[in-house]
């Protein structure tokens, strides 16, 4: 009789996420402008993304993007982590102070951070929606900003589970404190690696609200063959502008979607299983 405590978080799910799913995964392969009134397609709505140069152009950026964060976000919140827990004055407020972030908006956190970068840029005669390197990095800055805070309470968490007697073994043996970091600290803290890097890596590919608020994708940039991209545009983004820009068929944006959901859900076990298999067994 145990499932019946688990039938109505299952309808539930349905209802919000597996359902939905489906919807989104059969309107894919149709023509539509509304829900209601399709016309089946086939695969020429997936055919006509990966033609789309401007969702090309997205997936690339999005990818180097992703990978700037989420080397620079881990590297940083585990280092502010490290420091905090070596019983340093002060380590709860400095704690409070970089998680504050985390909890603004990302629309709040664009707009803000647009006009910090609109006035340093005005001394050198151009913006952030002029040159696609800044707004780049204003990105990066951004998430960077936003996130270390919150990956630092997990890493926090991680080390403060290394077991102390292992720690004073290796002082007792003689190691330094790099090789104390690396054959013991690390090893033990896995699982923090794990969660932390799972979820630098979704938030990056996901990464919506800010890249409205502090681009919405500019600037544009005309390409050789005539087509015009938005060159600091992120996948998610590109996504809901597919719906907007082509009201008629509203398909080729759904398909988007759907490429979208499977690659963020691969890309995030694949990472799942290679770094949880470098877990500590207990």
């Amino acid at each position: 009789m145990g499932w019946l405590f688990l039938l109505p978080t299952f309808i539930a799910f349905s209802i919000g996420f597996i359902w939905p799913f489906l919807q989104g995964l059969f309107l894919s392969f149709t023509r539509f402008r509304l829900t209601s009134d399709w016309e089946w397609a086939g695969i020429d709505n997936y055919i006509q993304a990966f033609s789309d140069t401007s969702f090309v152009h997205a997936f690339r950026h999005t990818l180097l993007f992703t990978v700037v964060t989420l080397v620079l976000i881990n590297l940083i919140a585990f280092a502010v982590a490290y420091i905090l827990t070596s019983k340093i004055k002060g380590a709860d407020i400095f704690r409070t102070v970089f998680f504050m972030p985390n909890l603004i908006g990302g629309i709040v956190l664009g707009y803000i951070w647009s006009m910090i970068f609109d006035y340093i840029l005005s001394f050198y005669g151009t913006s952030i929606m002029l040159d696609g390197r800044f707004g780049f990095w204003g990105l990066v800055i951004l998430m960077c900003w936003q996130q270390v805070g919150y990956m630092m309470i997990i890493y926090i968490a991680g080390f403060q589970s290394v077991p102390e007697d292992m720690l004073e073994a290796s002082k007792i043996d003689g190691a330094t404190g790099f090789q104390a970091l690396r054959k013991i600290i690390i090893p033990n803290m896995m699982p923090s690696i794990t969660i932390c890097t799972f979820l630098t890596l979704t938030n990056s590919f996901k990464l919506y609200d800010q890249n409205l608020a502090l681009t919405a994708g500019r600037p544009f940039e005309m390409l050789a063959d005539g087509s015009t991209v938005r060159t600091t545009e992120l996948m998610a983004l590109n996504i809901v502008n597919s719906f907007s820009a082509n009201v008629t068929n509203r398909g080729v944006g759904q398909a988007k979607a759907v490429l979208f959901c499977i690659l963020v859900v691969g890309i995030g076990l694949l990472q799942l299983f290679g770094t949880k298999s470098r877990e500590v067994k207990n």
